[in-house]
């Protein structure tokens, strides 16, 4: 396996004795799985923004993607290692106005954020590891609907998630209809695809033949002996999805790294790029977690057992904005077509990017002035 210029941790996930930040916490008992496993206790790390109205009407659920977080909005600080992922469109004053709405945005059931994944501990005090069962996006939809229960909130204003996020929001839609008025889709798709199976089958792959993998059971590993170099080789496949050839092109083309001559071994500016990426992923995320959240992403299907997603997505009752980006080429906007004319009440928003998948993060005015005006 090729090597990376930099030595990195076991992992670089959030751990229970760092600062906690703005984390809140919710534990729970057992959750039945939809594939025939079961957690017998699960935590989920969450934070909230703003204040609920009189009516506790005003609630908000945003849904983060793969290796999002909690920390939706804010600064860095204790416990953020940076800022708001999506600050520029949750806040004061932004298009989810948190002087308006009460923001709830929990860390995904098997994420590495607070929330209980591989790295957590299971009922014999180790770490869950290759144990810990499979989780599909309705298994996290479920885990979900339980926090609501306990924040005390009866309906969603609405239900916006972004990427494999906005997988969770139209499993939202479909599993608890009545329990949100709006849903918004960013950059998503209701089923996935066979070649966005094939982006995930080959990320698992790469991340599983590391060595210090260990089949997923790495937690005790040495320090500097942990499978970040899997990791990083699976971010690296990942962020070449979430940006646009053009974009890539215009950005790098055949320019060498920085000091390097790939006529002697060095690197392409573009392989710097990605390099930077993967590392900067294994730093900061689980190896197991992003197994896990890899894996429900393959599964995720909103018409599996219901009767195909024709089906499916006629039942949804919330007003829905599929939002998308015109050159993204994980979730290509026929996707957001897709879900716009197979839901009832509903409409299509394609923005333009240079930047891909990624546009969603990156075109904060766009973005946000769609959201805002189907908010309002």
């Amino acid at each position: 396996m090729r090597e990376l210029p930099e030595i990195l941790p076991v992992t670089g996930a959030w751990q229970p004795t760092a600062p906690v930040g703005n984390r809140q916490f919710a534990h729970f008992g057992a959750l039945e799985l939809e594939g025939g496993g079961r957690l017998p206790t699960f935590r989920m790390a969450y934070e909230t923004f703003g204040e609920f109205n009189a009516a506790r009407s005003n609630a908000i659920l945003i849904d983060h993607a793969l290796t999002g977080d909690s920390h939706v909005s804010g600064s860095a600080g204790p416990g953020h290692s940076s800022a708001g992922w999506w600050r520029e469109v949750v806040g004061p004053g932004r298009a989810v106005d948190t002087d308006r709405w009460f923001v709830v945005c929990p860390n995904v059931l098997g994420g590495c954020q607070g929330s209980t994944g591989p790295a957590t501990l299971a009922p014999n005090g180790r770490a869950w590891g290759s144990s810990f069962p499979l989780v599909t996006i309705r298994d996290q939809v479920a885990a979900e609907k339980l926090l609501m229960d306990t924040l005390g909130i009866t309906r969603w204003h609405a239900v916006i998630g972004c990427s494999l996020g906005g997988q969770r929001t139209l499993e939202w839609a479909v599993s608890y209809p009545e329990a949100m008025s709006k849903v918004v889709a960013v950059a998503t798709g209701a089923s996935t695809t066979a070649e966005q199976a094939a982006w995930c089958h080959a990320q698992m792959h790469v991340l599983e033949l590391d060595p210090n993998f260990c089949g997923g059971d790495y937690y005790d590993n040495l320090p500097g002996h942990g499978p970040f170099r899997g990791l990083a080789l699976a971010r690296e496949i990942a962020h070449t999805t979430y940006r646009s050839p053009r974009e890539l092109q215009e950005r790098f083309g055949r320019d060498p790294g920085y000091q390097e001559d790939p006529l002697s071994g060095g690197r392409l500016a573009v392989q710097s790029y990605l390099d930077h990426h993967g590392i900067k992923l294994a730093k900061r995320f689980d190896a197991g977690s992003y197994q896990v959240l890899t894996r429900a992403m393959l599964t995720h299907d909103v018409g599996r057992g219901r009767g195909g997603l024709v089906v499916a997505l006629s039942q949804v009752t919330a007003e829905v904005l599929a939002l998308g980006v015109d050159t993204d080429r994980l979730f290509y906007p026929a996707q957001t077509h897709q879900i716009a004319e197979l839901t009832p009440h509903s409409h299509a928003v394609i923005i333009h990017s240079d930047s891909g998948h990624d546009g969603f993060l990156i075109e904060s005015e766009p973005v946000g002035t769609a959201i805002a005006d189907f908010l309002a």
